[in-house]
């Protein structure tokens, strides 16, 4: 399966904002009477899973106005997390997802709001 670990090359990606990133799950390419599919077919599906590789750092928050300007302050900018972590299997709409290629692997990034649901399973990938 896809092994996720620190000396992966993805770990040098950073997804920004509230996007995340998943390798999506190779589609049933077959019918139940035993039918092959041409890829169109399965690409134009509304909904799709993937696992969940990278997540980005959420909804940013806007600052507290301090009422001291005089004082320094640091531009911190503060984050609401999202609910996806590394290694859920998600499943998520299509027509959101942004498609592209990396090291020839296909992936998508999709922002939080089209993750439909989220498979959290201890051992996911063994």
């Amino acid at each position: 399966m896809l092994e996720i670990t620190s000396d992966n090359r993805l770990r040098s990606l950073i997804v920004v904002g509230d996007r995340v990133l998943i390798k999506p799950k190779s589609p049933n390419d077959r019918t139940h009477s035993g039918l092959y599919l041409p890829p169109t077919v399965t690409e134009r599906e509304q909904v799709q899973t993937g696992y969940v590789i990278k997540v980005g750092p959420g909804y940013p928050i806007p600052a507290a106005v301090e009422e001291e300007p005089w004082k320094e302050t640091e531009e911190k900018v503060k984050y609401m997390p999202l609910q996806a972590r590394e290694g859920d299997l998600a499943i998520y709409l299509q027509r959101n997802a942004i498609e592209l290629e990396y090291d020839g692997e296909k992936y998508v990034i999709v922002p939080q709001a089209s993750i439909l649901m989220l498979d959290r399973t201890e051992n996911l990938f063994d």
